[in-house]
């Protein structure tokens, strides 16, 4: 019999599900490939209850190592894999639609989606995400709301923001898109249409369909744009001259395409210009120093010098904007692009014939147009200035500037007087359409008669006084007063008096009257040269203390002069700083001085001379009772050189 070998028991429990083998048999069972494990030994068996048997219990083992574990298994080596050709099994249909639930999304790009949905303030959008996106409702206008189902171009600005949600932008979309293609056509230079939609500070805020641009106010037209309202909420063909991709800023211009369309009207009208041909144009432009001609693709300048032959202070005077005039064509540049125009030579020169039309004698009637200090500029005729002298104004007044007579646009008349053809220069005068008072002035003004006059002026030498309107004289300080020593004539007179004079002297040529005032009296000299014998002693009042003397107030205004005598400087000094003004001093008469208005007084303390080493010189040789033949003969040189050590010793 063979030996039978017992059945594992297997329990299962309700925790692990784990097996236990046990075996009864402590001899290594043979391992067969119907069998997933090898029994050993003899393992103690249990009974329903789980506790042991009172059976031997046996170690059970499996060697996981041993090589033939694996006999019944197919063993490849890598080149055989490596060597193996995958056969594909699945269709291309299902791989594509598998495929394409992915998408490579990231923020700040254009992707496309479709519309699931919509709300009051939001519209939703399957972009292929994982959470749908939204766009505010506001982005698009009411009556253009997109449809369920319609797919959009959107900007995915934000993958999820604090919500959870994906934001997105249909206006960014379309500002980038119209942005892409503005670019180009700013590379290209090709002409877009854009539509004016208001107007700020120095130009216009253009609509390019989604991109907003600036157009300048001088690229509007090639002419300045006075009414700029008038363009908003037009279409306007444009070209980009600006990009600037990192301030995202357009700029655009008009005038760029027309001036391109009248630059070949430009070269032709070029071939056609001619020096001294006229021409028609429109008024463009205004300036100060002239007027821009539209010549029909050409500009020229009209300049103010050439507008008229007379004066003209501001185009503004014979032009206005948009008037049509014809004018002939001075000079042009075709290099440069530049046209001289001339409107006044469309008419003679105003000085042809002149002096014909003009001749000395004529009296004339014109505008003052130009003042200076020396006279008044009077338009004749346009082209034609005569000037009136300052000396041409009056025949009695003074005139030191045109100002005190004229204003600047006044009328006058004057009279012819000169005519110089070469330097265009006419001499007019005023004062000569009256007669000239100065005719009848000796027989008026006879020398001698007393007349009343009123004192307008004061001076050092003397007083102006006015006889008549226009007509004045001269009072000489010397002939003020007869006995007063006049320093100025404000000491007798003053501005705005009242005073009668004498007539003493008339010229008519050189048109002065001298006048006298203490002619009004008889001299009183001679009386006084008697009241003021030599020797008689005198008493008057200090008025003066000068380095040479003392001046005394005698009366009647007569002024006595005591002189220092022969002393030096330091003694002069000492004696007059023992007088003081206003004191009184006794004197004897030693002369009378009419035409000097003087008196000389003899003050013996004043007066006490000092012998020189020329007197006593002088004295001995008189002394010497000496033959006229013997006497000693002082050289000149020696004489001088004594003199002149005196005087150094008194000082």
């Amino acid at each position: 019999m063979s030996e039978t070998v017992p059945e594992p028991v297997v329990e299962q429990t309700n925790d692990s599900l784990e097996l236990e083998v046990s075996a009864e048999t402590t001899e290594e069972a043979p391992t067969t490939s119907n069998n997933a494990e090898a029994v050993i030994a003899d393992a103690p068996a249990t009974d329903a209850t789980g506790d042991e048997s009172p059976v031997e219990e046996a170690e059970t083992e499996l060697n996981y190592l041993a090589p033939d574990l694996f006999n019944d298994v197919k063993q490849v080596s890598l080149e055989e894999l490596l060597d193996t050709e995958v056969v594909e099994e699945i269709p291309q249909e299902e791989q594509d639609r598998y495929l394409s639930t992915f998408s490579e999304i990231s923020e700040r790009e254009i992707v496309t989606g479709r519309v699931i949905g919509m709300n009051e303030k939001e519209i939703l959008i399957d972009i292929g995400f994982k959470s749908e996106g939204i766009i505010n409702r506001d982005e698009f206008p009411e009556d253009a709301l997109p449809d369920v189902g319609e797919k959009l171009d959107v900007y995915l600005e934000r993958m999820e923001d604090e919500s959870g949600k994906t934001v997105l932008s249909k206006e960014k979309a379309d500002f980038l898109r119209r942005w892409t293609q503005l670019r180009e056509v700013h590379e290209t230079g090709e002409i877009i249409q854009g539509r004016i939609v208001r107007r700020i500070k120095g130009g216009m805020v253009v609509d390019l369909e989604g991109v907003q641009a600036f157009l300048p106010g001088s690229q509007i037209d090639v002419r300045p744009v006075k009414d700029f309202d008038k363009y908003i909420d037009t279409n306007m063909d444009l070209r980009v001259v600006k990009f600037n991709e990192f301030r995202k800023n357009v700029v655009v211009s008009h005038k760029a395409i027309l001036e391109e369309s009248l630059a070949e009207q430009r070269d032709e009208l070029f071939k056609k210009l001619e020096i001294g041909s006229v021409i028609e144009g429109r008024v463009k432009n205004i300036t100060d120093f002239g007027v821009f001609i539209d010549l029909g693709g050409i500009d020229g300048l009209l300049h103010i010098t050439d507008l008229s032959w007379g004066r003209v202070n501001h185009p503004t005077e014979l032009i206005s904007m948009d008037d049509t005039l014809s004018v002939k064509i001075i000079d042009f540049d075709q290099e440069k692009k530049r046209v001289s125009l001339g409107l006044k030579q469309l008419t003679p020169h105003p000085w042809e014939n002149v002096e014909e039309r003009y001749p000395e004698g004529t009296k004339i009637k014109g505008k003052i147009v130009s003042m200076t200090n020396y006279g008044a500029f009077v338009e004749i005729e346009p082209g034609v200035e005569g000037l009136v002298h300052v000396s041409e104004m009056s025949w009695t007044r003074h005139v030191k500037n045109p100002s005190e007579i004229y204003s600047l646009r006044d009328d006058l008349e004057a009279v012819v007087l000169a005519i110089d053809t070469e330097e265009r220069k006419i001499s007019l005068g005023a004062k000569q359409l009256q007669a000239d008072p100065w005719d009848q002035i000796e027989e008026k003004y006879m020398v001698g008669t007393v007349v009343k006059g009123k004192v307008i002026n004061l001076t050092q030498f003397g007083a102006f006084v006015e006889l008549e309107e226009g007509i004045d004289g001269l009072i000489h300080v010397s002939d003020l007063s007869w006995t007063k020593v006049v320093r100025h004539p404000k000491e007798i007179i003053e501005k705005g008096q009242e005073v009668e004079v004498r007539v003493l002297e008339v010229s008519r040529e050189s048109r002065r009257i001298a006048l006298g005032l203490k002619q009004l009296e008889d001299d009183p000299w001679p009386g006084l040269v008697k009241q003021y014998e030599t020797g008689k002693e005198v008493e008057g009042e200090i008025v003066r203390i000068l380095d040479k003397g003392i001046i005394l107030l005698l009366g009647q205004d007569v002024e006595g002069i005591v002189p220092f005598g022969r002393q030096t400087k330091r003694q002069r000094k000492a004696l007059s700083s023992k007088y003081k003004t206003g004191q009184k001093m006794s004197g004897v008469v030693m002369e009378v001085k009419p035409d000097d208005k003087k008196v000389v007084l003899l003050v013996e303390e004043l007066n006490v001379d000092k012998p020189s080493k020329k007197d006593e010189v002088q004295d001995f040789l008189e002394s010497q009772d000496t033959p006229e033949g013997e006497k000693i003969e002082i050289p000149t040189d020696t004489i001088e050189e004594t003199e002149g050590e005196t005087e150094a010793a008194d000082e």
